[in-house]
Parts: C-alpha cells; structure tokens; sequence
C-alpha cells in the first residue's frame, strides 16, 4: 500500500476473521482523524459488536457493550467512537450519520457476526490497526 493509502486503510482482527475497510478522508476528515486517534490509543480492542440486525448492519465502538458510552466528550454529527458496518445498502441513514469508511475485504466475515440486541454470545474486535503502522 502507499503511504496514504496505508494510512487510510483499517486491518480489524475479529472473532469472525480479518476485515479490511477504507477510509475516507474525503467525506468525513474530523471524524476519520478520531477513529484513527482512538485505533492508536487500542480503544476498540476487546469491543463487542453490541447490537447486529440481520439484513442492516453490526454495530460497535461502545466501550460498556450497550451502546450507550463513547469515547469521553461528545462530538457532534456522529463523530465519536460507535459505528455501523452495514450488510446491505441503507439510504435511510444519509444525512444522519457520518460515512467514514466502507469494507474492502472480509465482509464474508463480517456476515458471520452473531445477531441480536444485544447478541446471545456477541463478537468483538480483538483489535484494530491502520495499515501503515502494521507494516
């Protein structure tokens, strides 16, 4: 990868396997800055995938597993540490929630996350690195 690119790029190591997602910058640079802030602290290792709706979307990033906490101070249009990985396309949610990424590979993983709200036996994120500083 080049070096933006690498920068850019997310490698989540699941309970599910690997998933790959870029960011993007371009459309939401606030709040990609503060994913990437969060990843370096280890923030999402050991995070559950809380709530996950067959056929819409896994959601994660809340540190109690609710989905009721974040990362400390609130910060505005959805820029904090809770996000959605989508199964399916969800028009709905445009101009209520930040889109800073989309999955490039390991979505068969991600299809594979146990439902609920909350799971019986929830997933989690073992961790997350940005790409350039795996290498």
């Amino acid at each position: 990868m080049a070096g933006n690119e690498a920068e850019d790029t997310l490698i989540l190591e699941t309970t599910r396997g690997p998933v790959t997602i870029a960011m993007r910058p371009d459309l939401a640079p606030g709040h990609v800055a503060r994913i990437k802030e969060l990843v370096r602290e280890g923030f999402y290792d050991g995070v559950k995938f809380h709530r996950v709706i067959d056929g819409f979307m896994a959601q994660t990033g809340c540190p109690q597993g609710t989905g009721t906490g974040g990362s400390g101070p609130a910060n505005p249009d959805s820029g904090d540490s809770q996000f959605f990985i989508c199964f399916a396309e969800s028009a709905w949610l445009d101009n209520q929630y930040t889109i800073w990424g989309e999955v490039t590979d390991g979505m068969d993983n991600v299809d594979q996350i146990n439902r609920g709200e909350p799971p019986r036996e929830p997933d989690q994120i073992i961790s997350i690195k940005v790409a350039a500083d795996a290498a």
